[in-house]
Parts: C-alpha cells; structure tokens; sequence
C-alpha cells in the first residue's frame, strides 16, 4: 500500500476557551457556531439546584466558590480565557459582584475570565450605547434586576418584556422570540439586548437588524464575542455591530 503520511497535516492547533455553563445549559451547538475551527470550547458545569429559574438561582448558580472549582475542572486543557456563561448570574448582585466574579475566576487560575454581563457592559460602552429594549425569558423580579443592572452602567431600560419562564428555556422557538423580540422593540431604543445564554437566538440575528434598523445583542454572541477578543481571533457569526467593534 502507498500511503504518505506527509499528506497529512494537522490537525489545526487548538486554542481553547473554558466555559462554566449553568447546570441547565442545552445551547452548546449554539456556542460552537461563534468560534472559529481553532477554537475549542471546553465545558463545566455549575452543580444542579432542584428550584426554577428565579433570583433564587441567579444567585444559587453564581456562587464564587462554584466558579472557583469549575475552573480548576477546565485549567488542565490551557483554555487562555474562561467566561461564565450565564447572563442573570452575572447580573443579579449588580456590576461590583460581576467584576468579583471575574476575580474569582483568575484567582482560581485562569489567565483571563469574562462574564456574559460583563460582556454586555464592554459593547455597550465601546458602541456608546444608553438606551435599550430587554427581551428576556425571565419572571418580573429577576427581569427587574437586570434593568437595575443597566441602570448601574448608565444605561436606560426604556422598554422590556418577559415570557415568565421558570424553566425550559431552550425549547422556545424561534417564531415566538422573533415575534417578543419585535414587540419589545421601542423608538427611542438604540438598540435591543435578549437575555439568557439559554435561549436560542442565532438564526434571527441578521434578518432582525435588518428589519428594526438596529443592533440586537444576543448573550452566547456577547460572551463568545468578549472570549475571542481576549484572543486578538476574528469575530465569527451574525451581528452588524461586530464589524463596528472588532
């Protein structure tokens, strides 16, 4: 048999990203669709809580202790950044307890850590933006809380809508959300945030902006955005104000 063996390269060398995802999290083919072939994502989980999803577990799912030990779980594969990947835990205590968080992370060893607000608190500094609609599939209190979140960057929420899901948010179907995220939308709002990293937005990006004029912020792009910034990588998926802060 003649086979060379020099035909053969790779594979591409990986560069990874650590990812501690809610112990709910059924979006991880999402996630893979904003990192370039480098990338790897590698996964832990935060430790399952028998409540709904609430302010309770916002805060359950944030523990800093939590964290610490999920990124322990990941270090020995080098992932050069690890983000928390859950916007209302990163959201529930205000921006201090976010900036702990990060904190949290790289005193447990990572070389760089973001979290999904955190991340939504950089774009809407760099694109200047004070005004925003909110989708989110949250009951009223923990909606609430991230309206005070916003308030806490300056940022006014001046409209906002919740589908009071206390669990199964990734089974929400694209028409439902399309058709929530279009009502929420207001005139006076630069642009539109979707909550969750649980809720399934990708395929709705593009034909949204198109339609409303503006930017719609999803919490996986947020997250996978900030992560591949940290890497000096391209930017990879749908959204017109990538390109505008890239």
């Amino acid at each position: 048999m003649d086979f060379d063996f020099l035909a053969f390269d790779g594979p591409l060398a990986q560069r990874g990203i650590g990812v501690i995802a809610p112990f709910d999290l059924a979006l991880e083919r999402e996630l893979w669709r904003w990192v370039p072939m480098e990338v790897s994502l590698h996964l832990a989980r935060t430790p399952y809580e028998p409540v709904p999803v609430s302010m309770e577990m916002a805060r359950l799912v944030s523990d800093s202790h939590h964290l610490a030990s999920a990124t322990r779980d990941v270090l020995h594969v080098e992932p050069e950044v690890v983000a928390y990947l859950c916007t209302s835990g990163s959201f529930v205590n205000g921006v201090d307890y976010e900036r702990s968080l990060t904190k949290a992370i790289c005193d447990a060893g990572a070389p760089d850590a973001v979290t999904t607000s955190g991340a939504l608190a950089e774009v809407l500094h760099q694109l200047g933006l004070h005004r925003v609609s909110v989708l989110t599939p949250y009951d009223a209190d923990l909606t609430r809380a991230l309206h005070d979140f916003l308030a806490e960057l300056d940022v006014t929420t001046v409209a906002s809508d919740h589908l009071g899901l206390g669990g199964g948010i990734w089974k929400v179907s694209y028409r439902t959300i399309a058709e929530r995220i279009l009502a929420a939308d207001h005139g006076d709002a630069e642009a539109i945030f979707v909550s969750c990293t649980n809720l399934p937005t990708y395929d709705l990006i593009e034909p949204l902006e198109t339609a409303l004029g503006k930017p719609v912020l999803t919490a996986n792009q947020l997250t996978m955005w900030a992560c591949l910034r940290r890497m000096d990588l391209p930017i990879v998926g749908p959204g017109r104000w990538l390109r505008d802060v890239s």
